[in-house]
């Protein structure tokens, strides 16, 4: 039996948070990336890749973005573990492994 955890966890194509950040949060208050990234104590570049989906959100921007916005950061993560999951999910197929069992 899953739990509601795990069945939120399966979701087929999660988007990456990068856009999630983008779109509900910086696009609606109007920043440019160079403002956004000023206020959040980075640089550009490194907001400009979680934007853009070439980086995922550690654990310190997830706190940075929680204080930034007002939000958790726990929520921050938990969109990058659900994105990160989902693309190692779209790989099982081709997974190499062999399965265990007690003797």
């Amino acid at each position: 039996m899953k739990t509601t955890t795990e069945s939120a966890m399966k979701m087929h194509n999660p988007p990456h948070p990068g856009e999630i950040l983008r779109e509900l949060c910086i696009a609606p208050m109007g920043l440019s990336v160079t403002e956004a990234a000023r206020a959040l104590g980075v640089s550009r570049k490194t907001l400009s890749s979680i934007l853009n989906g070439r980086s995922g959100i550690s654990p310190e921007m997830a706190v940075r973005l929680s204080i930034a916005f007002n939000t958790t950061s726990e929520s921050w993560l938990q969109q990058q573990l659900q994105y990160d999951l989902a693309q190692a999910e779209q790989k099982r197929r081709s997974l190499r492994v062999k399965k265990l069992a007690a003797a």
